[in-house]
């Protein structure tokens, strides 16, 4: 059982937590769900690998959310242990045999992606030839300001992906393309100049498409970012979408996972030693934090003490967790209150991405707790950052 709370201060005071505890805002993520799947204009997949926790998809599905892009048999078996008939694409373009049968037989999976005809034929035999497929062909495209770029390691090229549309062409088998812009991508520029191109490889293909898929990359308001509003977003694809004038009944979806989930959870912290401006906390970046350091993310931070008093003068902290590598520290101090001491709690907001999952236990240290949590978003206008 998840017990509730109406604030993160409120279960600090019920629990006096000596271990990490997520507060998950299940109003908040059925909120954002439903924004985003009235504002785009197609099917909306959430991308369960940036965070797989049951009680988020069940908010997400209650927000909207009917399609999942999945990575790998354990991300499909999590969404049909909660979901009836659930709608998968399992769009990682490198996969074994057991897991393509497996998804295919088992799950019921139909719509794969691939990005070299090696794959594509290792689809075909484990699928009994795949007459039913659809076959989503995924492509290059140029990371342009995005935080994580997610090119370097699939897509194919123009001609070749031109070439696997049409090696994948079969009677009753449905054809698409897809790509991904990269993580956190703050130019709606970058979707277009990406649509633009799969047209042209259709177009080159001569086959048609049945599905496009424009991946995620959706960006939301860290300390430090502001990207364009969704909407602005929304208006660059249809754009670009009318230019290469689709087929009537060509699919339309999009693979969003930290726009969905990224501002419904928080992580409450705990001091456990000041040195000077540094503090010792027994979370890191081995734990929930771990894309301060990969991706350069400010988190907001505040500060909860027993008897609510806390300096209004803030100081530049550097912040360590609790393990024994000294790689173990955020790469940038944090304005916290200048009389911030041992005992005190953190609560850092938007780790709703990719901190459940990316978390390790290395040392033994582990955030394994989760409460939900009844207030609004824990947003940056609430902190600064500290190089500011």
């Amino acid at each position: 059982m998840t017990h509730t709370y109406g604030t993160a201060t409120d279960m600090v005071a019920a629990l006096a937590p000596d271990t990490p505890v997520y507060c998950l805002r299940p109003g908040v993520l059925q909120e954002t769900a439903r924004r985003f799947v009235d504002a785009f204009p197609g099917d909306v997949l959430y991308a369960v690998k940036c965070n797989d926790d049951r009680r988020v998809l069940r908010a997400l599905y209650a927000g909207g959310i009917r399609h999942f892009d999945v990575a790998s048999l354990p991300e499909l078996s999590v969404v049909h242990d909660q979901f009836p008939d659930p709608s998968c694409f399992y769009t990682h373009p490198v996969k074994n045999r057991r897991a393509i049968a497996e998804a295919y037989h088992r799950y019921g999976v139909r719509t794969f992606a691939v990005d070299h005809i090696d794959e594509l034929a290792k689809l075909e035999a484990m699928t009994d030839g795949g007459r039913d497929l659809t076959i989503l062909v995924r492509i290059q495209v140029a990371a342009r300001q995005a935080v994580y770029d997610l090119g370097g390691k699939f897509g194919a090229a123009p001609e070749e992906a031109s070439a696997l549309l049409r090696a994948a062409a079969a009677p009753g088998r449905r054809l698409g393309l897809t790509f991904h812009v990269g993580s956190q991508c703050l130019s709606p520029e970058a979707y277009r100049r990406a649509i633009l191109s799969c047209g042209k490889i259709a177009a080159a293909a001569g086959t048609g498409l049945s599905v496009l898929d424009i991946g995620g990359g959706f960006p939301i308001r860290y300390v430090g970012f502001e990207p364009p509003p969704l909407q602005t977003f929304v208006a660059a694809i249809e754009r670009a979408v009318e230019e290469i004038d689709l087929p009537a009944d060509c699919r339309l979806v999009c693979e969003p996972g930290r726009a969905l989930v990224a501002d419904g959870c928080s992580v409450v912290v705990r001091v456990e030693l000041r040195r000077d401006n540094a503090l010792h906390l027994n979370d890191g970046v081995y734990g929930s934090l771990s894309e301060m350091a990969t991706g350069g993310i400010a988190f907001p931070m505040r500060v909860i003490r027993a008897d609510g008093v806390k300096s209004e003068q803030l100081t530049p902290f550097r912040l360590f967790g609790p393990t024994c590598d000294s790689a173990d520290q955020l790469p940038e101090p944090c304005l916290l209150p200048d009389d911030i001491r041992e005992g005190d709690w953190i609560e850092i907001g938007q780790v709703g991405a990719y901190s459940h999952v990316l978390r390790t236990r290395f040392n033994g240290f582990y955030a394994a707790d989760t409460v939900f949590v009844r207030d609004a978003a824990f947003e940056p206008q609430e902190c600064q950052r500290a190089a500011a």
